[in-house]
């Protein structure tokens, strides 16, 4: 009881629920894959509030934040303005989908190979479906494909005609001896439709890399789940 003499109610644990429906033990015994999204979080938060369990409250962040996207955009000031949810199990969250989002990009440096739109997609697309402004990356690649070194960030704020300078995208392929480059900018918007300034940007690098001797191999627009391939879809390249 409370100094107001109110009864104070326990926070809702994993372990009140029965055997069956805890989260822990069905990841024990069938695998993570096995659980919900909203599970999951549930085995990170550990407790929940009065009224709502742990993985209920799992299940209210999804709802509140559109999904692990929406909580891997959303600022650590917003999460912890969630019931129930403190600067701890924020960090938790974060550090979380941070080490998910390495995981699928961590591969030892020259065994990264690109064979598809796919597989340059898969290096950023966490990353930048994260951001809420505009960014541009160029992926550095060998005459066989390799990944050299780490995406390099090139413009942040706006990827426009009037704010790209087509030199410093190829900038680091220069410093590295890079023979080709893939672009990759996001849309914050969620739609990875290219943009008329994005087929200016694309004609106009593919014609430099020509006199560069550096092949521009692909620009892809990163949208929220999706993305389309300039080069694919026969935008800008010719």
């Amino acid at each position: 009881m409370s100094e107001s003499g109110a009864v104070l109610r326990p926070a809702y644990r994993i372990a009140d629920l029965q055997e069956s429906d805890r989260p822990r033990e069905r990841l024990v015994q069938l695998g993570a894959e096995a659980l919900s999204t909203a599970e999951l979080l549930g085995i990170l938060l550990r407790v929940g509030v009065p009224g709502e369990n742990a993985v209920q409250l799992g299940v209210r962040l999804l709802h509140e934040f559109g999904g692990l996207p929406g909580l891997h955009r959303a600022p650590m000031e917003e999460l912890t303005e969630q019931h129930g949810i403190g600067a701890a199990k924020a960090i938790q969250i974060k550090a979380a989908i941070e080490l998910g989002r390495r995981v699928a990009v961590e591969v030892p440096e020259g065994l990264r190979i690109i064979n598809s739109p796919e597989d340059a997609a898969a290096l950023l697309r966490v990353k930048m479906s994260a951001f809420e402004d505009e960014r541009l990356y160029v992926i550095l690649l060998d005459t066989r494909n390799h990944v050299l070194g780490e995406p390099e960030e090139l413009y942040h704020g706006s990827v426009n005609t009037s704010q790209v300078r087509i030199g410093e995208v190829f900038k680091p392929a220069v410093r590295r001896n890079a023979t080709g480059i893939i672009i990759v900018h996001n849309h914050p918007s969620g739609d990875p439709t290219p943009s008329p300034d994005d087929l200016a940007i694309t004609r106009a690098c593919v014609e430099a890399g020509k006199l560069l001797d550096i092949d521009v191999l692909d620009h892809l627009v990163i949208g929220q789940g999706r993305y389309v391939s300039m080069k694919e879809r026969g935008i800008g390249f010719s």
